[in-house]
């Protein structure tokens, strides 16, 4: 798989869909962004991981996981045995949430992008991390869902007509960052993915 050229036709579809968020003026976010983070990675990745939004550093840089969690993210995605450049970052939300808090109409206007995302690229691995990102994969899928002290780390099967793929709900790498008794947590679930992602 190493050295082969994208897939030109999903890289056009992906800058398309790219272009839309860009231009997006659904809701009031567009109005406080610097830049639109409507995801980065490869457009072929067999593993897509989904975040709530974007945060300070991301804001002004563009891309997804810029800022310390991103630093952290790094540092999981190694011990998964997978590089960032493998796989292919996004979030529900694609313009900075000042409070971490978006509203359900947010969700319901921006979550339209992801779906075209999910659609095009087919991950055979999605990674949920944290709640918010977790709670929309979770519904869209009708999984049962449950708090995340329960369930990050569980591997789901997905199966539908469109897409086959696993669902894995994790820890969002920033909460490590507030409560750090939950680094180790992160840590093992991310190790125990070795092979599977």
């Amino acid at each position: 798989m190493q050295g082969m050229k994208p897939n030109f036709e999903k890289v056009l579809k992906l800058k398309k869909i790219e272009e839309e968020i860009k231009r997006c003026e659904k809701c009031s976010l567009s109005k406080t962004r610097k830049l639109p983070v409507p995801g980065d990675g490869n457009v072929d990745a067999k593993v897509m991981l989904i975040g709530l939004g974007p945060g300070y550093h991301e804001n002004l840089q563009g891309k997804p996981f810029v800022g310390k969690s991103g630093k952290f993210l790094d540092e999981l995605l190694e011990l998964g045995g997978v590089r960032r450049e493998e796989v292919y970052i996004t979030n529900v939300i694609k313009c900075y949430l000042p409070n971490n808090n978006p509203t359900q109409d947010q969700i319901n206007l921006c979550s339209n992008y992801l779906d075209k995302q999910i659609e095009l690229i087919k991950p055979r691995v999605i990674l949920t991390l944290g709640n918010i990102a977790t709670s929309y994969i979770f519904r869209k899928f009708n999984f049962k869902l449950e708090p995340m002290g329960k369930i990050h780390g569980k591997i789901l099967q997905l199966s539908t007509l469109l897409l086959q793929a696993k669902i894995i709900p994790m820890y969002h790498p920033a909460s490590a960052l507030y409560d750090p008794g939950l680094k180790k947590s992160l840590r093992t679930d991310w190790e125990s993915l070795k092979g599977v992602i």
